[in-house]
């Protein structure tokens, strides 16, 4: 992805799947850079299988909103949500 920014640091291959995930589905573009043995492994050990997520330079700042507001928990389903 040309004219792109590195916005996250995934520890391998499933969590990077899940940030590329929620920012797709809030409309951001995302493509991956990154060793290959992530895929082999599937976990970091010293760097190897680090997966870096990045965006286009016009959205990086929105990604990183939305990223900051996940870890804050913005985004936790409460029981009603659930079904339950």
């Amino acid at each position: 992805m040309e004219g792109s920014t590195c916005v996250y640091k995934a520890s391998g291959e499933v969590d990077a799947q899940q940030v590329r995930d929620f920012l797709e589905a809030n409309g951001i573009a995302c493509s991956f850079r990154g060793e290959s043995l992530r895929k082999t492994h599937g976990l970091t050990i010293d760097g190897l299988g680090l997966v870096e997520i990045h965006v286009p330079e016009a959205d990086a700042a929105r990604a990183r909103e939305l990223l900051a507001a996940a870890d804050r928990g913005d985004f936790s389903l409460d029981e009603d949500e659930l079904g339950e």
